[in-house]
């Protein structure tokens, strides 16, 4: 857990508390210059910093994660998954989802989906993806309600909120390792954190759930082709949250032009096409993507 301190991205800590400083203090460690909140958010900082060394002194949180690596192409706006280097037999798919809201008449951005970002099948070219789920949120529902038991709302919240900002370093740790060690496609990469906060290595981590693929359901895939719950804990509810609730996963993508986006508002023939895909009823897919539906449903 120690390891994961200089990883923290403090600034969404500051935004849990409300704490916002104006340019050019804007974030951290700006923040502490700012006439506003500067004192504040140092004095929010220091007590942070102190529950944290009691935190890792006394072991009171535990991190868990699991990483993998597959054989991988993409067939259409899908990507199967492999078992091994044959690419025979297909372990898993998982399925994208493509922009479809029209654009500016001048704009040259294509309309992306995940799936650009592995080699097609056709190619010949033997691509990879990777996957993982972490979490430093265990024993954090317990020391929170230690503190809510003694009144004391103020640290049970800075309990989670910790919790989530190590969870998410968590996550950044473990993309060092992939690039530099594990996959291994960025060897020579020597970003300070800064750097890698701002993302400006190669590669990216979606999420199901969030912009780039916004349906929850395809964790599901994640979860049985990685054993996830069995070898970490980390558990889908049935909303397709995660638990603990500071818990992080995503997919890894290598692809020098590979970059987040948003797929954005889809009409029902791609809704159609997706369910007919994934083999569940239309009615199923809709009431996951109901968010992103350009139609009334």
């Amino acid at each position: 857990m120690n390891t994961l301190i200089k990883y923290i991205d403090w600034n969404p800590f500051f935004q849990v508390w409300q704490l916002r400083g104006r340019y050019p203090n804007r974030g951290y460690p700006k923040i502490f210059k700012d006439e506003a909140v500067g004192a504040e958010a140092k004095k929010l900082y220091d007590e942070a910093q102190a529950l944290l060394k009691r935190i890792i002194d006394n072991k009171l949180l535990k991190a868990k994660g699991v990483v993998g690596l597959y054989p991988a192409n993409s067939v259409g706006d899908d990507i199967e998954v492999y078992t091994d280097e044959t690419r025979t037999t297909v372990a898993a798919k998982f399925y994208g989802l493509r922009q479809q809201a029209e654009k500016d008449k001048d704009a040259t951005d294509p309309y992306l989906c995940i799936s650009d970002f592995i080699a097609p099948k056709e190619s010949g070219i033997a691509d990879y993806i990777g996957l993982f789920a972490v979490s430093s949120g265990f024993g954090a529902d317990e020391l929170a309600a230690s503190y809510e038991k003694q009144f004391d709302d103020y640290n049970a919240i800075m309990v989670k909120a910790l919790a989530d900002r190590l969870a998410e370093a968590f996550a950044e740790a473990l993309h060092v390792e992939l690039r530099r060690d594990y996959w291994g496609y960025q060897k020579d990469e020597n970003l300070d954190i800064e750097a890698m906060l701002s993302v400006k290595y190669q590669g990216i981590r979606p999420a199901p759930g969030y912009p780039s693929q916004p349906d929850h359901t395809e964790k599901r895939v994640m979860w049985q082709l990685a054993n996830i719950e069995r070898d970490t804990g980390i558990q889908l509810t049935d909303s397709l949250a995660m638990w603990p609730a500071a818990s992080v996963s995503g997919l890894y993508f290598a692809n020098v032009e590979s970059r987040y986006f948003a797929v954005g508002k889809i009409d029902k023939d791609q809704v159609e096409n997706y369910a007919q895909r994934k083999g569940v009823p239309v009615e199923e897919v809709e009431k996951w993507l109901r968010p992103i539906l350009a139609y009334e449903s």
